[in-house]
């Protein structure tokens, strides 16, 4: 039994560790100090393990795909940009390095709702 508690706080430390290097990404790309997202394989090797077994423990640890979080802190942003900031959704792709079209796409997909749509509710 003590193995298998074992491996669920490694895994727990390795999704927050995934969690929190998303987080600083994403500062970090909006302060302008990155240009662009970096992938999923990318971001295993920084943290030194390997792109299949990051998938395997976020998806064990939390029932989704590490893109799930990756997509969900993207989102967060742009909508604080599109409400509290104000920003057109061609500014808010631009910032967060997507084609407009693209984003437009994206963000509808995974909300349901035009950027518009989403900058008028408050």
């Amino acid at each position: 039994m003590r193995t298998s508690n074992t491996n669920e706080s490694r895994g727990n430390i390795i999704v927050n560790k995934y969690l929190s290097f998303l987080d600083q990404h994403l500062k970090e790309l909006l302060e302008g100090k990155v240009q662009d997202f970096l992938t999923l394989k990318q971001i295993s090797m920084q943290l030194t393990i390997s792109h299949q077994h990051l998938t395997d423990i976020v998806k064990k640890n939390t029932g989704r795909h590490p893109c799930y979080f990756y997509e969900e802190k993207i989102l967060k942003e742009a909508k604080i940009m599109l409400k509290e900031k104000k920003l057109s959704s061609a500014e808010v792709a631009k910032i967060l390095t997507y084609d407009p079209s693209n984003f437009s796409k994206f963000f509808k997909k995974r909300t349901g709702k035009s950027q518009t749509c989403n900058s008028l509710q408050q």
